[in-house]
C-alpha cells in the first residue's frame, strides 16, 4: 500500500475537470503530514521528471489528475487529464 492511496482514492471519486485543495485538506485525506519537500513544486509535477517514479505523482495519475503546486506555496491544483478520443 503507497501512502497517497487515500489521496488516488478520494481524486477517483472527484468529477470536476480542476480543483484546489490546500496541503492541510491534502494532509487531512491521507491522515498524515505532507514532507517539506512537498512544499517544493517539482514534488507535484507529473509532468517534469516523469522516468521518476514518486508515489504522490504516481497516485494523482492513477486516479487521471495532474497536480500543480499553486504560487501560494500552500494548495495545489489538480486537473482532469483528457481522455484520449
Amino acid at each position: 500500500m503507497n501512502d497517497y492511496d487515500p489521496l488516488r482514492d478520494y481524486l477517483k471519486k472527484q468529477h470536476l475537470p480542476e480543483f484546489v485543495l490546500t496541503f492541510d485538506e491534502i494532509e487531512a485525506i491521507i491522515d498524515a503530514a505532507l514532507p517539506r519537500a512537498a512544499h517544493r513544486a517539482s514534488w507535484w509535477e507529473t509532468q517534469r521528471s516523469p522516468q521518476e517514479k514518486m508515489p504522490q505523482r504516481e497516485a494523482c495519475l492513477e486516479a487521471g489528475y495532474i497536480a500543480t503546486r499553486q504560487a501560494d506555496g500552500k494548495s495545489v491544483k489538480f486537473k482532469k487529464i483528457p481522455k484520449p478520443r
